[in-house]
Formats: structure tokens, C-alpha cells, sequence
């Protein structure tokens, strides 16, 4: 496996490209922003997109979807208890913080514990309510790697204070559900750097 992280959007989204070195197929997480530095490396290094992975519905997790999916055609996977957010402008933030009303209904829906076979690589949704009410997380077992959206950041986590956040909730499905993975496990955040969960562990405030 091997990540290239894209910051992307008014926010500065990391967007990940998450390619399988052996096949060149790849998936892409969170395009809040479709620049052309971004499909143009695609492009360039001969990837075939299989498919998008969303970790929640906010608007700088979502707004280069129609760019994105009219160059590369691809299924958009969402957990389902998002639907709600990611199809109402107000509740994904778009109208109120940024004053550009956006929606998205074309997900394909998942649920807690499903088993996602893209690109080569076995992915498990973890459903991580808090930031918003459908937020999830992408496992892959076999390469130690989690990718944690606005749930788990270093030394701290996502904010609750928009539209179906909620604090305990999130506390919650970090140490329940987040914690008890192997602690060499490597995070890729949807903000700022990658940590792993041994160091969240030992070293997060919040939990």
C-alpha cells in the first residue's frame, strides 16, 4: 500500500489516494476539492480509481465529488445513518459556513462492521458517531492502517458543535471503538498530521 495525502478545500481537507502498488488500482477518501493537482497525479501515475470512501458529510469532506466523479466514474460510499447530512446543505454546514449551498445524494450506503473489498484491500467500516451522527472509519487489518476522518486527530479530536454532534458520543466511539485497535496502527486523519494509536493512547487529552 502506499498513501499520497492531498490538502484540499477552504479547510485544508486531507484527501488521500490510497493505491496498491502490485495492481495500480486505487481509492480516493474525502475530495473536498477536486483540483487538477490531484487527478492530474492520477493520471500521471496511471491509477485506476475504484472507488471513493467518505468518513462523514461535512462540506469540506464532500465538495469536490461532482469534479472528482465526472473524471473518474466511480461508486461514493458513505456510512448510512449520513444520509440525512450529506443531502441537506444546511446540516453539512455548506449553506451556513461557507455560503455555497452543496448536496450529495449519490452515495452508496454501509453499515457498522461491513467488510469493503476495494483496490486488493479488505476495509472495515467502524461506525464512529460524535462529530456527526453517521461518521465512520476505514480499517484495513492487514496493512495496520486506519483512516479516521474529523473522529480522531493527534492529541485531539473532531469538533461537535455543528449540526448532529455530539461530545459524548464521540469520546465514546473513540475509546470503544478506535482504541482497542493494535496500537502500532498508523491514523490518517481528515486534518492535520498522521499519528498512530499507541501514541493517542498514551498521549490525547480527550480520552
Amino acid at each position: 500500500m502506499k498513501t499520497d495525502r492531498f490538502v484540499v478545500g477552504p479547510v485544508g481537507t486531507n484527501c488521500y489516494i490510497v493505491r496498491n502498488e502490485e495492481t495500480g488500482e486505487c481509492f480516493v477518501t474525502d475530495p473536498g476539492a477536486c483540483p487538477p493537482e490531484l487527478t492530474g497525479h492520477i493520471r500521471r501515475e496511471g491509477l485506476s480509481v475504484k472507488a471513493v470512501l467518505l468518513t462523514h458529510g461535512h462540506f469540506d469532506h464532500i465538495m469536490g465529488l461532482d469534479g472528482f466523479l465526472k473524471e473518474f466514474p466511480v461508486p461514493v460510499y458513505a456510512c448510512e445513518r449520513e444520509k440525512e447530512l450529506l443531502e441537506s446543505a444546511e446540516l453539512n454546514s455548506s449553506a451556513g459556513m461557507l455560503g455555497k449551498p452543496y448536496a450529495f445524494s449519490g452515495a452508496e450506503y454501509i453499515t457498522d462492521r461491513q467488510v469493503l473489498y476495494i483496490a486488493g484491500f479488505e476495509i472495515r467500516v467502524i461506525y464512529t458517531p460524535g462529530h456527526t451522527a453517521g461518521g465512520c472509519c476505514y480499517y484495513l487489518p492487514e496493512e495496520k492502517v486506519l483512516f479516521s476522518g474529523d473522529t480522531l486527530f493527534r492529541a485531539s479530536v473532531g469538533r461537535t458543535d455543528l449540526p448532529t454532534g455530539s461530545m459524548s458520543d464521540l469520546i465514546r466511539s473513540v475509546r470503544e471503538r478506535l482504541l482497542v485497535l493494535p496500537e502500532e496502527t498508523k491514523v490518517y486523519p481528515g486534518h492535520m498530521e498522521e499519528t498512530t494509536i499507541g501514541y493517542e493512547k498514551k498521549y490525547n487529552p480527550f480520552v
